[in-house]
């Protein structure tokens, strides 16, 4: 009996570490034309500014962001399940431009910098949570732009949670893209 008692001790520690396996991290996927937006199901790469992609660990394939306060968003909303595997942002010190973000030079979220808060706006018109992979480009940005640099784990969830009132440029390119007449 003892043995027995031993050897189901043995099994459940077994069966414990098994389940303590990490998952390596999947890597950033350039961005194709075929990305389509989690929220809006639009071509992300219609939009400008910073773009994001957010790997779960049951999916083969990330969520794509044409704003990355849409990922942050994403993240801290109750909503959304929370398996998540691993953040990806554009790294803007590492950009072309606003108008061209990048297809590769991705950066995970949890070590870039944020601005929030600026003046400029994302790729659908709402503020922004501008990724860098430098506190001193995102400190450069915030001086032109205004706003302040934050850690992601610092982004207030009512930043990207709460409703925010379009420009009518921004809604108006919206139309255009959905195609809506006027």
């Amino acid at each position: 009996m003892r043995i027995q008692i031993l050897a189901l001790a043995a099994a459940c520690l077994l069966a414990a570490c098994q389940e303590e396996v990490q998952i390596a991290k999947p890597d950033a996927i350039t961005l194709t034309p075929e990305a389509a937006g989690h929220y809006c199901q639009m071509t992300v790469l219609e939009h400008t500014g910073p773009k994001a992609q957010i790997h779960l660990t049951d999916m083969p394939f990330p969520f794509w962001f044409t704003q990355v306060r849409d990922a942050v968003a994403f993240k801290l909303s109750p909503e959304e399940p929370k398996n998540i595997a691993a953040i990806y942002v554009n790294d803007m010190d590492k950009a072309k431009s606003w108008e061209e973000p990048g297809f590769d030079n991705w950066i995970e979220a949890e070590k870039a910098w944020f601005v929030v808060e600026s003046k400029q706006t994302g790729g659908m018109g709402a503020p922004e949570t501008i990724p860098f992979g430098t506190e001193e480009g995102a400190k450069t940005f915030a001086e032109t732009n205004g706003g302040h640099v934050l850690r992601l784990a610092d982004i207030p969830a009512e930043y990207v949670l709460a409703p925010v009132e379009l420009s009518s440029a921004s809604q108006l390119k919206r139309d255009e893209i959905e195609g809506v007449q006027r």
